[in-house]
């Protein structure tokens, strides 16, 4: 397997409706094989409590974090291309919070990555879930 060489085709934090068929055009690559992609959705119930809507509110550093994380999965091997955009502002019940997606030559790489980079998201981007309950 070659080393990571893959590209970061762009990691942000917005505060406009995000888009799937951005992200998936942006980690469009010949040399891929597999796209994993994650959406995360604005749910109606958290912890047993229905949620009316929410607000994410972000670090000044949140792009540049974002940016730093992506980066990371992109240097692995077999990495092609990695998107990823993240929500900020009000949102309603089923809004797009996030998306993420991750090309590959292969889907073990893809669906790994893309898994990893999701969870490093939640674990260290600093923007923070304000929800309103109904």
């Amino acid at each position: 397997m070659m080393a990571g060489r893959g590209v970061v085709a762009f990691a942000r934090v917005q505060d406009t409706p995000l888009s799937v068929d951005e992200v998936m055009a942006a980690v469009r690559d010949d040399r891929a094989g597999a796209v994993a992609l994650f959406v995360g959705e604005v749910r109606d119930h958290d912890g047993g409590r229905a949620v009316v809507s929410l607000d994410y509110s972000a670090h000044p550093s949140a792009d540049s974090v974002a940016a730093s994380i992506a980066a990371r999965y992109a240097a692995l091997p077999g990495i092609e291309r990695v998107a990823l955009v993240h929500r900020v502002g009000a949102l309603a019940v089923g809004d797009l919070a996030v998306v993420a997606a991750v090309s590959s030559a292969h889907r073990h790489e893809a669906f790994q990555t893309c898994a990893d980079l999701v969870e490093d998201v939640k674990a260290h981007l600093p923007i923070w879930k304000h929800q309103q309950f109904e």
